[in-house]
């Protein structure tokens, strides 16, 4: 049987740009939470600057409803102490802040899920046309079929809603795992040993040096997407094993990547 070629995408800052989203469902999951303790809570309407900068540190979504809920707790490091330092020590500032919250990872998820749940239930049109497909990425994907490349979806969004974005931009994809489906690095382990894997193409810098410290994982090239989410000095020193993917060479034919991909060879 041939096995045939598969292209691996991330999904928030590669495929889409959800700011808008981002920030309306991380304000409503963050209301959510603080009024079922009686808290009266007044969040900005307009994205905070902190707020954008800050998504390239962000690794779940969880992450962003308590970013949200320090723009309104007072004397936050945050709100005192700005972006550059919360980013410097962006564990250390998530980890005191849910300290102080006295909340965890989890129950953050299902809040924010379960406020999308709401959104797509009641409002769907308006929660679909939050989220803004990347400039000519949803005719690029679907016209990888012409090239006999299958397509594999990689997220840490929920399956649900990242299968409700695709139907609605249209993208037609092979294969779909959201978080429900565990850590990429796992994921992508149990990829490569039944497909042929012509690329993992992310905008998170940090997940493609675990890949590619990943000893099962080398045959993978790694692509960052110049794109997405970067944080400033994402695109400098990289390893060689990880490549910058600039749109244009992303709307040629895949054999052309093939000159940036320098993949190990032990």
């Amino acid at each position: 049987m041939t096995i045939k070629s598969l292209l691996i995408f991330d999904f928030d800052g590669v495929i889409i740009d959800g700011m808008d989203e981002y920030w309306s469902s991380s304000c409503k999951a963050c209301q959510k939470i603080l009024n079922k303790n009686s808290q009266f809570i007044d969040l900005p309407t307009q994205i905070p600057k902190a707020f954008r900068q800050l998504r390239p540190w962000v690794h779940h979504g969880w992450e962003m409803v308590l970013i949200a809920a320090e723009f309104i707790r007072p004397n936050s490091s945050l709100k005192n102490e700005g972006f550059e330092s919360f980013s410097k020590h962006y564990s250390a500032k998530c980890s005191e802040a849910l300290d102080f919250w006295q909340w965890h990872p989890k129950q953050l998820q299902n809040a924010l899920d379960n406020v999308r749940k709401e959104s797509i239930r009641t409002n769907p049109t308006d929660w679909l046309s939050s989220h803004k497909p990347f400039p000519g990425i949803a005719d690029r994907l679907n016209n990888f079929k012409d090239e006999g490349i299958d397509i594999a979806v990689l997220t840490t969004k929920g399956t649900t809603f990242t299968a409700e974005l695709l139907n609605h931009l249209n993208i037609k994809i092979t294969f779909l795992f959201g978080h429900e489906s565990g850590s990429k690095i796992n994921v992508l382990q149990h990829l490569v040993s039944n497909h042929n894997i012509k690329g993992f193409i992310e905008d998170r810098r940090a997940t493609l040096e675990e890949v590619i410290k990943t000893p099962d994982l080398f045959s993978i090239p790694c692509y960052l997407a110049t794109w997405g989410y970067l944080k400033p000095n994402d695109s400098k020193d990289l390893p060689p094993e990880i490549q910058l993917l600039k749109n244009t060479t992303f709307s040629t034919p895949l054999a052309n990547w093939n000159s940036l991909a320098r993949v190990r060879l032990y």
